[in-house]
């Protein structure tokens, strides 16, 4: 794989899933064989949640504790039937050098995209022209891969969200193929963005929410999973679990991202009664 040659075939059919009639539903992976099963069940491309691939090795999300699992699941996963995109969190460096390389590897192991946010710990959104920088270094490095921009301007809890277009728009003129707005279900500002957006938008698919259905009639590029399917996989776990032990016991519940999270931590919940 060429990384620097942008009409590869891979890169150009990842590319048109963005650009079909219906919004390209993304399921997210954390290990090779929730993966593979998501292959076999047809779905045309399949990204990793950065969350499930840290969390099933114990470390952190969001932290870059996790650039070598991420990388190494990256390289086993371009062996299944569909094409891959790679969740690489910050980038795992704040040096726009380093994570352009990082995406040349990724891209020239046959990935065909990644996703690179502007949050970080704590709560703090980096720069927009650092962010523009790296972006920018990405494309350089590996033109034909499918940068997909995420700003958490909606899923920080202090983020300003009127920084939301700005943000995108300056992403997007840095190379961004498209842009990710996690967090962000409202119908009238997601129609909005589609409007003034000359790229697809990205939204994390949220249940009890807009519909998949919703999305694409507000039109969406891309529907995220993001950490829901990991999440559900523990939840039916220790569900079945629980009920192998206590057909009465109660449902756990589906965790939330924090659980999921704390779990990592070596943070103990109290035992039940």
């Amino acid at each position: 794989m060429n990384a620097t040659d942008p009409t590869s075939d891979q890169f150009a059919r990842f590319r048109r899933l963005h650009h079909a009639d219906r919004p390209l539903l993304l399921p997210n992976a954390w290990d090779h064989s929730s993966a593979a099963a998501l292959a076999d069940r047809g779905f045309a491309a399949i990204g990793t949640t950065s969350l499930g691939v840290a969390a099933a090795a114990g470390l952190p999300d969001g932290t870059g504790a996790a650039r070598a699992q991420t990388m190494a699941l990256a390289r086993a996963l371009t062996r299944l039937p569909a094409l891959i995109t790679v969740d690489v969190e910050g980038g795992f460096s704040e040096d726009p050098a380093q994570v352009a390389a990082l995406a040349a590897e990724l891209a020239r192991a046959g990935v065909a995209g990644v996703n690179i946010e502007d949050g970080r710990p704590g709560g703090r959104l980096v720069p927009a022209g650092h962010q523009c920088e790296v972006i920018a270094a990405v494309k350089e490095r590996a033109p034909g891969l499918f940068v997909n921009a995420r700003t958490d301007t909606y899923w920080l809890a202090d983020a300003p969200t009127g920084q939301t277009l700005p943000r995108a728009e300056a992403y997007r003129r840095a190379g961004a193929d498209g842009l990710f707005v996690p967090g962000l279900t409202d119908a009238h500002t997601i129609a909005g963005l589609v409007r003034d957006l000359d790229a697809p938008l990205n939204v994390l698919y949220a249940p009890g929410r807009l519909t998949f259905q919703r999305l694409a009639e507000l039109g969406v590029g891309r529907v995220s999973c993001g950490s829901l399917l990991f999440r559900a996989a523990l939840h039916s776990a220790v569900q079945l679990a629980c009920a192998i032990a206590d057909p009465d016991a109660a449902d756990p519940g589906l965790p939330s991202y924090d659980e999921a999270q704390a779990l990592s931590s070596g943070v103990r919940r109290p035992a039940p009664n």
